[in-house]
């Protein structure tokens, strides 16, 4: 049958089962979403193109599918720029689709014309301009194969407006192949066999799990393995929920911010089993430094991610719920009593760690709201099971480290862009993807500001997402780094002529709730939570407070600064 483009693509994304789509209009893109509206993929119409790549995020990291995102083209493109660096990033599967003029006038510099491929191609997994309709179906298919496959990411798709409207024979593409692209998902036995003789070799083993572990729906089995081989875990940022946060095998979260004895117990392990992760820069501190004594495993399906940081001495290249798997049907039962006995001394060193420097904070009720009493409030009056979002910086990593992260999929954060404006219309993105569950961004006075249009969009469309602000009328990580490293010169980091976010959410038709008290701090969150709708909580926290432990730039990660 003869379909034109806009008909194809409606095609493909019902074929995909897309439900949900997050996007702007424009001239280049009205045929489809003409389309869009003759189908049931429901659209959620965003207030800046930023906010619908974000939200598509947000909904791609909480519910496991690929994300979708439509604008038009121009400056609807460029806008999509920021939230598509972020998703390629943190390696989340995305499908962006923008409008382009015709191609004829493509090169002519027609009104709205940008060169979208051009621009996107650092910080796309991969991308597309598509100049004839009778590829589209094929591209498209391969886009979404492509942004779920391997290690994820997001693919864009440039769609000029005469391809949108012409017309071609369609029929359903049943498999995608392509010979360029062939991720490896099984790893090679031999070096998993490596992996279980180091295992059993070590005395000081421990395991560094990031993202790849959630993205591959590997959470299950690692917890598996570390609780039979007696094996303390450790996460990245992008990792929390991983493994379980109250687990008496959890070292917390690694790096700057990180727990004292998850950086101590990294220098002093003799075997490190990285799992799904990059041994980025805000996790290893000093390389030279990092995990100095241990012999490095590396299990992930990106070949080029291996040895790209650190010595590994052995690579395994494959899916990490695959790898796991087979690493649990290696462990022999008859083995576990002597592994027992060898990893005691180990578990009680880390004890000592933990001991000698917990998370704590001192708040005092007559005194200013500490931000970290607010989170802890938060984790209690939800149980631990609300999806969090947040923006960047003081706000994320006391969300990181004060809220107990016990499932995947329960913390959405932009950390390697590390995007202000990111939780908002992330938290749109979940809440649409799980209408009945309880959404939540954390934020600063700051970040908030970056896309608080998208309140608009919550409302609009019935998504009672919760917003809690920490507002200490900074740019509080910045200014933290000035306070500690710039004799505390705060140079353009005070928020003057902020709004007052109670008004400016009783503006967006939300509610607004304010605490000012220590005392207030649970009653304004109860009543935020327990109420219809979206609500912005706005709580005046010690303008002062920092972020610790706290590894400076360049230091190795044993060289904490300590409250």
């Amino acid at each position: 049958m003869k379909l034109n483009g806009a008909q194809i693509l409606m095609k493909v994304l019902q074929e995909e089962r897309v439900d949900t789509i997050f996007g702007f209009p424009g001239g280049t893109v009205i045929d489809i979403y003409d389309e869009l509206a003759k189908t049931d993929i429901r659209h959620i119409l965003v207030r800046h193109e930023q906010g619908a790549v974000h939200a598509a995020d947000g909904y791609a990291r909480a519910s496991g599918k690929t994300g979708v995102c439509l604008v038009t083209s121009g400056p609807g493109a460029t806008n999509t720029v920021t939230g598509v660096a972020t998703a390629y990033m943190d390696s989340i599967p995305l499908v962006v689709l923008t409008g382009q003029v015709p191609t004829h006038l493509i090169g002519n510099d027609a009104f709205q014309e940008v060169d979208i491929v051009g621009i996107t191609r650092p910080c796309t997994k991969h991308n597309y301009l598509v100049t004839r309709v009778e590829d589209l179906a094929r591209i498209l298919k391969e886009a979404f194969y492509i942004a779920r496959s391997g290690r994820p990411g997001p693919v864009l798709v440039d769609i000029p407006k005469n391809v949108s409207v012409a017309k071609t024979d369609y029929k359903p593409i049943e498999k995608v192949s392509i010979n360029s692209y062939s991720p490896t998902y099984e790893p090679n036995t031999k070096q998993l066999k490596k992996v279980m003789k180091l295992v059993k070799e070590a005395h000081r083993p421990m395991i560094f799990a990031g993202g790849g572990v959630i993205l591959s729906k590997a959470s299950a089995e690692l917890t598996t393995f570390a609780r039979k081989i007696r094996i303390p875990v450790t996460m990245s940022l992008m990792g929390l929920g991983a493994f379980p946060g109250n687990d008496p095998l959890s070292l917390g979260m690694i790096g700057m911010h990180g727990t004292y004895r998850a950086n101590m117990a990294t220098a002093a392990c003799d075997v490190l089993i990285g799992i799904g992760v990059r041994f980025d820069d805000r996790v290893t501190g000093k390389t030279d430094c990092f995990a100095a004594q241990a012999k490095i495993v590396h299990i992930d399906i990106d070949p080029t991610s291996i040895r790209k940081n650190v010595t590994v001495a052995v690579p395994v290249v494959g899916d990490c719920r695959i790898s796991l798997q087979h690493l649990n049907r290696m462990i022999d039962e008859a083995d576990l009593g002597d592994l027992e006995a060898k990893r005691n001394p180990w578990l009680r060193q880390i004890e000592e760690w933990r001991r000698a420097y917990k998370l704590a904070y001192d708040q005092n009720p007559e005194g200013s709201i500490k931000p970290q009493y607010v989170i802890d409030c938060l984790y209690r009056l939800t149980n631990g099971k609300a999806l969090i979002t947040t923006e960047v910086g003081q706000n994320q990593m006391w969300t990181a480290q004060y809220y107990h992260f016990e499932k995947p999929g329960h913390f959405l954060s932009s950390g390697g862009l590390g995007t202000m404006g990111f939780g908002l219309p992330a938290a749109i993105g979940a809440q649409a993807a799980f209408p009945g569950k309880p959404v939540v961004d954390v934020a600063g006075d700051g970040s908030i500001q970056m896309n608080i249009q998208e309140m608009a969009t919550a409302v609009e469309h019935g998504l009672p997402v919760k917003v809690v602000i920490l507002n200490n009328g900074y740019l509080g990580m910045v200014r933290q780094w000035q306070q500690l490293f710039y004799d505390r010169r705060y140079a353009a980091t005070c928020m003057n002529c902020a709004p007052d976010f109670v008004l400016l959410a009783q503006a967006y038709g939300a509610v607004g709730l304010r605490a000012e008290r220590p005392s207030e701090v649970e009653p304004v969150l109860r009543k935020g939570l327990e109420t219809p709708g979206p609500v912005i909580m706005d709580f005046r926290v010690e303008k002062e407070e920092c972020v610790y432990p706290m590894v400076p730039a360049g230091a190795p990660i044993t060289e904490m600064l300590l409250a």
